[in-house]
This record gives C-alpha cells, structure tokens and sequence, in this order.
C-alpha cells in the first residue's frame, strides 16, 4: 500500500512537472496574449508598478495581442477588456449600444465633479440632454455666432498676446494661452458669458481654471486608485487628495452656479443665443441639473481643442515641411479670395482648407485628447473578435493605442503624416470606428464641427503671423492623464513675428 502510495505521488510529480515544463517552454514561443494576470491579485503588481505611465504601458500591452484585445483582473473585483480592435469599438458604440452604457461604477467615480451632466449620465436624463443639445449644436445662427466669437477673441486677445511675446523675446507657456482662449470661447458660445481669462499679459490663470484642472485630474486618478477604499477613507475624513478635490469642486461649483444666477437674471432680455439658455428654458430643470449642464460644456469645450492644438503646435514645430504646405495652402485661398494678410478668414474659406485639416487630425491620431473611454456591461457577450465580456464588467477602447497600432494605419502608423487624410488634395474623413477621437455611434461628440472652426481658425492664424520655437521640440512631452490629456508643465515656446516674404516663398 506504502509503496503504490509512492508511485502514485511519483507519477503525478512527473506528470506535473512535464505540464509545467511543456508550458515553460511554449510560452516563450508565444506572443503575449494580454496584461499579466496572477493568480488571486490580477495585475495588481504590474499595475503599481505601471500606473505612472498607464498609456505606454496599456498601449504596449495591445500591440503585442493578437486581436489588440486585453483582459485584466484588480482586487477586490475589477474585471474588465481593454481594446484597441475597431470592429469591437463599433460593436459597443452602435451595434450593441444599449448594452454598453457608462454605467454605475463609473458615473459614481466622476459625480463629485461633473454630477449627472451628459458626459456623467446614461438612460433618459442622457437622452433630454442630447436632444437639447443636439437641436442647438445644428443651427447655423451657433454656426454663426461661434465664428464671431472667435474672430473676436483672436483679433482682440490671442494674437496681441504673441505678439507681445515675439517683441519681448520671452518664454510663454502656449498650453495656458490656448486653454484660456478655449475657456473664454465656450464660456461665450454656451453661456454667453465673457470671463475675460485670456485678458492682460498671457501669464498666469484664475482660481477656477486652476481648481478646474485640479478636479479634473484628482477625479481621473480615483480610477487609478490601487485600492479604492483608499480615496472613500479620504473624502469621508476630508483629509489628503480628497480635501483638495472637495475644495477644487467648491470653487467650480460657485462658479458655475454664478453664471447660471446671470442667465436666469437676463433671461427676460435673452434671445436664447446660447446653448445654456435652452436648458433654462425648460422649467422642470433643478439648479443642480444646470450646474452640471454647466460644467459638461466647459469640460468639453475647454480641455479638448486645447489639448488638440497643444499637441499639433509640437508636432509642428520639428515639421518645417509641414508648417510649409500650410502656408502655401493658406496663401492660396487668401489670393483666390482676394483678401489682405491678417485677414480672419470666413467659414468657407475654413472649410477651403483640406491640408490644415489633415494636419490637425493627424496630430490627434497621435494624442487623442480622450485617449481612453470607459463603459459598463449590462449582460455577458461576446466581442466581434471573440473575446468574451462578462455582466458588470467594464470595457475600455483605447484610441491613443489604436493610433500606434499597424494594422489600422500602416507600417508608418508612429509617424506624423497629414497626407494620409487626403485623397488628390481633399480632406476625406476615416471610418469613424478606426478613429473614435470625437467617439461615434449614438455619444458622437455634438461639437465636432464647432471645435473644427476654433482648432483652424487659431491654426492658420498663428501659423500666418508666427514662428512657434518649441523649447524642447526634440522630447516628447510628459502628459497628465486626467480627464483629458495634457502636457505635464506646459508647452514652453518663444515666439518670432513671420516675414511676409516667408509666406509668399511657401
């Protein structure tokens, strides 16, 4: 009995022992299949030692997986894929919509910040939203009145701002200068309201728009919490990174909750320009609905074209040949159009302009101002490239990882190439599933075409009227990862007046 009882534990050691070497050796001839998943703590261990650099890293991940779909587990339980696979992107953005909403978890981490505005909020209070929203965003009077507005902040603030800097010769941050513009136009187009925060001599910024970045950037890292009970023990004892979020909120909140007394007081007067206004309209609306309609569209029309725009004016700077074809295209419409330099150019002439619009997303191939995007699984499915989802699970795609990956864009896909985007010198769009920058689906982004108008109209005229000397144009950029993606400490440029010859020689 003894000895049948030592040849049994002596086979399966062997049996054993040949399964783990048989696994030893094959998995070194494999690809990597995803993250790596230990047993009971997930990718705990790679995920701390990773969650710094979470874009390089998740990005890596799904370039080595075969479908560019990945699996991962965090303690107590997190389980979710992350993919950066078009045809699974448009499976959970229009296919199967209604399975993939943003779901509890993840409006429950954004809340504090941006309440139940569209950007936090699924079902019918999304779809009142959109519907208000959607009906606004496709008139031409706001077609019309965002042309102004920017023509107006340009003329009177953006430029004479750099043109300070270009006699000064000195160092400013174009990251700040542009998130200010933005924040002063969006302030004008939704709310018909002018902070004035591009104002005075380019330099620092207000209260809000500091407690804005703040909330922000503390509200996205509670999704890269390694534990969250962690921030809940914080916010509960007001103590640490909560504290400073609560107080960033406050600020916001007061200040959104000030240009919402405004409106209201002027509503009598108000011939409903802006898109604020619609919502006021609609008496059923708490003050605290608005609010977060307030912050949504600051959100929005903020952070992204000035992310866009920050990345683009990098890229640039170490592109001469690109900043070139710009200027021969610019050129040419101002002569077909008979108009002087300096001149704004009209909405036409914007929409004239098909290798500045390659130009401008091609940069956001590269850095998505959303590099990645978050929904829920209400039931089990299975992806259209076989991965399986589980109910509750989350699921993210990863469009700053599509950007880099072969097989969507080329061999050439690391490279900065506007031409890619155009067919005998027209701009022609890509499958908006391949590049989900502005989303698609359903949650298509409603201000595409609008941020489109701002990201040219400041692009032609900067490009026109200065050289941009990016000071460490040979680095890529650190970014943070907050809501949106920005560049760690700024885009520090100086700035020099362009010679009309330049122009002409394009």
């Amino acid at each position: 009995m003894e000895l049948f009882t030592l040849q049994t534990i002596l086979f399966f050691s062997f049996i054993f022992l040949s399964f783990h070497l048989y696994f030893t050796i094959s998995n070194k001839r494999t690809i990597n299949t995803g993250f790596k998943n230990y047993p009971i703590i997930g990718i705990l261990p790679d995920f701390i030692k990773n969650r710094h650099r979470f874009l390089e890293w998740s990005t890596d991940t799904l370039i080595s997986c075969p479908t560019n779909t990945a699996f991962l587990y965090r303690p107590p339980k997190i389980r979710g894929i992350i993919t950066a696979n078009p045809l699974n992107v448009e499976h959970i953005l229009k296919t199967n919509f209604e399975n993939y909403p943003k779901g509890d978890k993840f409006i429950f981490l954004l809340e504090d910040f941006l309440g139940r505005g569209i950007f936090n909020s699924d079902g019918e209070l999304w779809k009142v939203q959109r519907k208000t929203a959607s009906y606004e965003f496709n008139t031409k009077s706001l077609r019309n009145f965002v042309m102004e507005n920017v023509r107006s902040e340009i003329m009177s603030r953006f430029v004479p701002i750099l043109s300070k800097a270009s006699k000064s010769e000195q160092v400013v941050d174009l990251q700040d200068i542009l998130e200010r513009f933005a924040f002063d136009n969006i302030c004008k187009v939704a709310f018909n309201v002018d902070p004035g925060c591009l104002d005075g001599d380019g330099t620092g910024s207000s209260d809000f728009m500091r407690a804005f970045e703040d909330a922000a950037t503390l509200s996205a890292a509670r999704f890269r919490a390694v534990f969250s009970f962690i921030w809940k023990i914080e916010k509960l004892l007001n103590i640490g990174s909560e504290r400073v979020l609560r107080n960033s909120i406050k600020i916001v909140h007061e200040f959104a909750n000030d240009i919402i007394h405004k409106r209201m007081e002027a509503r009598a007067k108000n011939k409903d320009e802006d898109l604020l206004s619609r919502f006021i309209g609609n008496d059923e609306h708490s003050p605290e609905f608005l609010r977060d309609i307030v912050i949504s569209f600051i959100l929005a029309g903020r952070d992204t074209t000035s992310s866009a725009l920050s990345y683009f004016f990098w890229l640039l700077s170490s592109r001469p040949d690109v900043q070139q074809k710009i200027l021969k295209e610019l050129e040419l419409i101002r002569v077909r159009n008979g108009k002087s330099f300096g001149d704004i150019y009209s909405f036409d002439e914007l929409r004239d302009m098909h290798y500045l619009h390659a130009a401008i997303s091609e940069a956001m191939r590269l850095y998505p101002p959303v590099p990645i995007d978050t929904k829920a699984s209400n039931s089990d499915d299975i992806l259209p490239d076989g991965t399986f989802i589980g109910k509750e699970w989350f699921i993210s795609y990863h469009t700053y990882a599509m950007g880099r990956i072969e097989s969507i864009w080329g061999k050439n896909c690391q490279e900065y190439l506007p031409e890619r985007w155009l067919e005998n010198e027209i701009y022609r769009p890509e499958n908006m599933f391949k590049y989900p920058v502005f989303h698609a689906g359903p949650r298509m982004c409603l201000g595409k075409d609008m941020a489109y108008i701002q990201m040219k109209s400041i692009a032609a005229s900067v490009i026109e009227r200065f050289v941009i000397d990016v000071q460490k144009k040979d680095k890529s950029p650190e970014h943070v990862l907050s809501l949106t993606l920005r560049m760690k400490d700024g885009l520090h440029v100086r700035v020099r007046a362009r010679c009309v010859d330049e122009i002409k020689r394009a």
